[in-house]
């Protein structure tokens, strides 16, 4: 089953093992940790749709990692396995967010039901690319026309704009989708990490090399290998990725043999490495090593006519995973939405939409839900006494934008959406922080300057 990745996390070996065997049976991918230290390392680089795990481990707990996960990508599913289940801990685990608690012993059945309610959740909310414009259709079809080769591809876009879609609908509707779909983002990793990451280490290789890892090279053997943000790249780690695609061999850290992998390479970055070519940051040889199929991800900007196709699956798939009974969008925000130049393209577009389903009160999403800088980009003006959803602008305004509230009750607008988007999150506060565009930090602030805590 293509891009099922599940993170089995157990400090007891017979379990995990006993898990692995159960969902490899039925060709789901599993990865396995020995516990929430090693998951938490697990899961700064790599994703995954699904972590089953046991909830009492020495160290970090079944419901710290859960915490952590949720935070950082509430849309994975967790399951918490107990042999030493309360009333407490079921309850706290269902307001973090859990997905399933089961008790020990787990009957296969139950967990094979388990795991297939998810996926089937998951496919049904599975983004895809939306759009009928002109310039999506274009990409749609070399997309389709690339994905049966086993080309390198190269794709070229703003921020936001959604390159690492295209990679997975090229990986899904080529010959190697039955393997898992594997990515990194290669800004967010230092060099040393990276190498890595790519090409794994043998034991011994360096201080905290304590047994031998394979790489993401050689785990994608046979598949597909998504680098995204290739020009943040180093040229020193750029020579050793163009001699694996050159030699369809790899190297791993602190390794004396070389290991021949079967790959498809796909690449991503928002720079424009033409620059960097002249300016001495991009090796020549592996662009065009890379550019033998580049695809650009147009601006949404420039496709405004999918504006409001991709609005509505958003919305929809918000209010799937929110429980909310919103179902569609209201003729004013609809005309904001249009109105909108989108700097973050479509992923700005998504936050937008969830966090208006999450905070507005109404069955459809009106414009007052939407975020303040939407509003002010597409120059909409909500009347006084609307819904405060743009009353809780964190950043500050473009020059000569007049507040939507009048100044006196500023703080009490402030006030109140803070508390709806805390009751809304359970009391996340960095998921709350997401949902109001502010920082952490700013929260934080806005928290101890009205004396709001946690009921």
């Amino acid at each position: 089953m293509p891009d099922s990745a599940i993170l089995i996390v157990d400090d007891e070996e017979r379990q995990r093992e006993i898990y692995r065997d159960i969902l490899e049976g039925e060709d789901y991918h599993v990865q396995l940790a020995a516990s929430g230290e090693a998951a938490r390392r697990v899961l700064e680089h790599q994703r995954f749709d699904l972590v089953i795990t046991d909830m009492n481990m020495p160290g970090i707990t079944g419901l710290q990692l859960l915490s952590d996960i949720v935070q950082r990508d509430p849309t994975v599913a967790v399951v918490l396995i107990t042999g030493y289940s309360t009333i407490q801990s079921a309850i706290e685990a269902t307001k973090k967010g859990v997905y399933a608690y089961l008790e020990k012993p787990v009957e296969r059945e139950r967990l094979l039901g388990v795991v297939a309610e998810i996926f089937s959740r998951l496919e049904s909310l599975r983004q895809r690319i939306v759009g009928d414009s002109p310039a999506y259709q274009n990409m749609r079809r070399l997309i389709l026309k690339v994905a049966p080769t086993a080309h390198t591809v190269l794709i070229l876009g703003e921020s936001g704009t959604g390159k690492e879609l295209v990679a997975r609908e090229i990986h899904n509707n080529s010959p190697r989708k039955e393997q898992p779909f594997l990515a990194v983002n290669c800004a967010a990793l230092t060099e040393t990490l990276l190498e890595s990451e790519l090409f794994g280490h043998e034991k011994g290789a360096f201080t905290d090399a304590h047994q031998q890892k394979k790489g993401l090279f050689e785990r994608a053997h046979r598949s597909t290998l998504f680098l995204d943000e290739i020009g943040d790249t180093t040229l020193a780690l750029q020579s050793k990725i163009l001699r694996a695609l050159q030699e369809r061999e790899i190297m791993r850290v602190g390794g004396t043999e070389p290991i021949k992998v079967d790959v498809r390479i796909i690449t991503a970055t928002n720079r424009n490495l033409e620059q960097m070519l002249k300016e001495g940051k991009f090796r020549e040889d592996l662009y065009y090593r890379l550019k033998v199929i580049p695809i650009v991800c147009p601006p949404l900007r420039d496709r405004r006519e999918d504006v409001e196709s991709l609005a509505l699956h958003f919305v929809r798939r918000a209010a799937l995973t929110s429980g909310r009974k919103v179902t569609g969008i209201s003729r004013e925000a609809l005309e904001a939405l249009q109105a909108c130049s989108w700097p973050g393209n479509i992923r700005q577009l998504e936050w937008a939409m969830e966090r208006a389903v999450l905070l507005g009160e109404s069955d459809k999403v009106e414009a007052e839900d939407l975020p303040p800088e939407v509003l002010e980009n597409a120059q909409v003006t909500i009347p006084q006494g609307a819904a405060a959803g743009a009353a809780s602008a964190p950043s500050a305004r473009e020059p000569g934008i007049e507040p939507i509230i009048p100044e006196p009750s500023w703080e009490e607008h402030e006030k109140a959406m803070i508390m709806k988007a805390l009751q809304r999150t359970n009391w996340n506060i960095t998921r709350a922080a997401q949902l109001l565009g502010m920082t952490f930090r700013t929260l934080q602030y806005r928290l101890e300057k009205y004396s709001i805590k946690r009921p």
